[in-house]
């Protein structure tokens, strides 16, 4: 998965829910804090989804912070991952089960398009199933609203997608 086209980077998106039309939104939910879980090391990106929260640990007992919208209800999941691919303005297909439960979207929506639900940014899991990603929609940012994967707002995923590297590891926990 290290070189993905935008079209195949869409596919592997495949639990990423629909977001809205409306434009991007400050970075309000970014902040430094304190950090003293010992037990990750800096450049890890730590995922809590009980707090909507994502952490990129800076080290010496520091975090930075970052509001997210995580999986709702069913949609949940923990477990230590990987970044394996990172993409600018990717394309966005609806996995089958969004599909079904939203059968009037469009086979694909271009990247950059107000329609599309990955934002300016998106950063694929392991596995190809999930994805930290911006939004189109930054209401929801915060609440429990995805099929699974981690939703940002466009500025924040901007910040984070120029912190981290592809290998970078990500835990998530509930």
């Amino acid at each position: 998965m290290a070189h993905l086209t935008s079209r195949t980077a869409a596919i592997a998106f495949a639990s990423c829910v629909l977001a809205g039309l409306s434009v991007s939104t400050p970075a309000q939910a970014r902040e430094v804090v304190s950090f003293n879980d010992s037990s990750y090391s800096a450049g890890t990106v730590v995922i809590r989804t009980s707090e909507r929260g994502l952490y990129y640990v800076l080290g010496d007992g520091r975090a930075l912070r970052y509001t997210v919208g995580v999986g709702k209800s069913g949609k949940q999941w923990s477990g230590t991952t990987m970044i394996s691919g990172k993409h600018w303005k990717p394309d966005w297909a609806p996995p089958a089960e969004v599909k079904r439960d939203i059968p009037s979207l469009p086979n694909l929506i271009r990247g950059g398009a107000a329609g599309n639900p990955m934002g300016v940014a998106a950063m694929t899991l392991s596995g190809g199933q999930y994805a930290i990603h911006g939004t189109n929609k930054p209401g929801s940012v915060g609440g429990f609203v995805s099929y699974g994967c981690i939703r940002m707002y466009n500025a924040d995923v901007a910040d984070l997608f120029g912190r981290v590297s592809v290998g970078t590891t990500v835990v998530v926990t509930r």
